[in-house]
């Protein structure tokens, strides 16, 4: 007796969301800010900053962003994440705070710091778009 194997459906990739890249208007010539907002529109994630920062007194460049997400309620993302959580006196602080005009348009501001070490951004300025789907 022949028995007819019948293939599972193949499990569809999670959506990916909207990739968004930004400027800073009051940062060093260069800054840039991006991150991802999922497909709901409800989180933003892949918070990233590029650019410059003074730490101990000098300029330094650098490229980090948090691994934790960001909830975006009524158009409006607010909040702040320390990695390590509990990481006391020298962790890092990512302040994120923006107001989102529809599906075209972002403004707010950024701050990277770590007390302890005397490194800061300071509050930045920052205008994003839309560029396309995350990878």
């Amino acid at each position: 007796m022949a028995v007819a194997i019948m293939n599972a459906p193949a499990k569809e990739a999670p959506p990916k969301g909207t990739k968004w890249e930004g400027t800073i208007s009051n940062g060093m010539k260069g800054d840039k800010i991006s991150f991802v907002v999922s497909p709901d529109g409800k989180k933003l994630s892949d918070l990233t900053f590029s650019g410059y920062w003074r730490c101990s007194g000098k300029l330094e460049q650098t490229t980090v962003g948090p691994d934790s997400a960001f909830n975006i309620v009524g158009g409006k993302v607010a909040g702040v994440a320390v990695d390590p959580p509990n990481g006391g006196s020298t962790a890092w602080r990512f302040e994120v705070q923006g107001e989102f005009s529809g599906k075209a348009a972002a403004k707010g501001t950024f701050r990277m710091n770590i007390n302890n070490l005397g490194c800061d951004t300071y509050k930045l300025q920052w205008a994003a778009a839309p560029v396309g789907v995350a990878k």
